[in-house]
């Protein structure tokens, strides 16, 4: 594949003083914040973090050059809403951890802690870190109670302590899906979500084992929406349908003080004004042009233009298993009238922002952690690639379980041995 030859060079470079001093050199740098996009930059990377970004290519004494002449350079890609490192084979007969049946417990959910399930040795780690994937939320996807649970953002280097951010935000799902689980109706789902919010709100602040407690919330549930009360922590709310996106809307009138994010909203460009005073952001796929239920007719591919254009702070990034093309689908959106570089931004620093971790990934800013990905041209088109991808200042290996495959099966077309005879 051309993103082995062409970082094949790179590699050669050991990894202890890739991790020390970097110069990436040359690029055109996309760099997520108030200095923009920079036609030919330097940026130097020391300990792990971003040290600066500026115009030119003046290196100082020590660092190790990397030649991003013609090349685009942009923070690390952020998966804005994802389930990266709780599935492997969500069919698989084995345990899937990004979701939660009935537990015979009072509870909505709250609680439940993905931090605890993330596994980094998921194939999917690499299969996404090669498309420039360095970090990720994290969520479950499916569960029989009210609340997705909490929610972590994890870095995707392989690392096996990869939570960055543990119980970094709530989600809940009020479209269709959710109202499935959570009595088969949108007049129930509200109560009972609007129950629980209030009830958490006149809990004390500390429930212990003795005191005596009878809310639909369990005590463990009341201590995780905590955070989201006080805007600590943004409660995900997943809503397609313009009706249900009104309900989310009046939701954060009632409730000023939590940071509320609309997840998916298909169409959500109907009520793109309402959302923007309410500032709300939006993680969407912007893929979608056609209905898969009722709460999706108006579906459309120019929906994320709509919604920038209005003001709404947009990202994307919502897959586990197709996150790697996460650039394709923004590449998409910038040919249905979003901006270039709202799109780049869409990717990198607005889901960090959302996420509340904007100081730390997502921008190449002066002590950010240095994730940064190299691409071989503009990586909006769909024939460039992530030619080198650092992660916390390291080069990390440029391979996958996929590629491993397309390697060894060539392996089998160019041999004169019979396959059985091919380890």
């Amino acid at each position: 594949m051309k993103t082995l030859l062409l970082t094949a060079a790179l590699l050669s470079v050991s990894a202890s003083a890739m991790a020390e001093k970097i110069a990436v050199v040359g690029g055109k740098v996309f760099t997520g914040t108030a200095q923009g996009t920079l036609e030919s930059a330097t940026v130097l990377i020391d300990n792990h973090k971003v040290v600066s970004v500026a115009n030119g290519t003046t290196v100082p004494a020590g660092y190790t050059v990397i030649d991003a002449t013609g090349k685009y350079v942009t923070p690390g890609l952020v998966g804005a809403y994802t389930q990266l490192g709780l599935v492997e084979v969500g069919m698989s007969a084995g345990t899937v951890d990004s979701a939660v049946t009935a537990l015979p417990v009072s509870s909505t959910g709250a609680a439940y802690d993905v931090s605890y399930a993330v596994n980094p040795d998921s194939t999917l780690m690499a299969i996404s870190r090669v498309e420039g994937i360095t970090s990720a939320a994290t969520t479950i996807s499916k569960t029989d109670y009210l609340f997705h649970g909490q929610g972590a953002v994890i870095t995707l280097d392989g690392d096996a302590q990869p939570v960055l951010k543990p119980r970094a935000f709530v989600a809940v799902n009020v479209g269709n899906a959710g109202v499935d689980d959570v009595g088969g109706s949108r007049a129930a789902l509200w109560v009972m979500l609007e129950n629980a919010i209030v009830e958490a709100q006149e809990a004390p602040k500390t429930l212990s084992a003795t005191t005596e407690w009878h809310g639909i919330n369990s005590r463990l549930d009341v201590k995780a929406l905590k955070p989201v009360l006080n805007g600590d922590a943004p409660l995900l709310i997943h809503a397609d349908r313009a009706a249900d996106i009104r309900q989310v809307i009046a939701f954060k009138q009632r409730h000023p003080t939590i940071h509320v994010v609309l997840v998916k909203g298909m169409e959500g460009w109907r009520v793109a004004d309402e959302l923007a005073a309410a500032k709300i952001p939006v993680i969407i796929d912007p893929e979608f042009n056609l209905p898969g239920g009722f709460d999706q007719m108006g579906a459309t591919l120019a929906n994320a233009a709509r919604l920038h254009k209005a003001g709404v702070t947009v990202a994307i990034g919502m897959e586990t298993h197709n996150i790697r093309l996460a650039t394709q689908h923004a590449g998409n959106a910038v040919a249905h009238g979003l901006p270039h570089d709202a799109a780049l931004a869409a990717l990198t620093v607005n889901p960090a922002k959302i996420l509340g971790m904007s100081e730390t990934i997502g921008s190449l800013s002066k002590g950010a952690r240095a994730d940064l990905v190299i691409w071989s041209g503009d990586p909006l088109e769909v024939t460039e690639a992530a030619e080198t991808v650092l992660i916390n200042g390291e080069v990390v290996e440029h391979t996958s379980r996929q590629i491993k495959l397309q390697q060894r099966y060539q392996e089998f077309a160019d041999s004169p041995k019979a396959s059985q005879y091919i380890r």
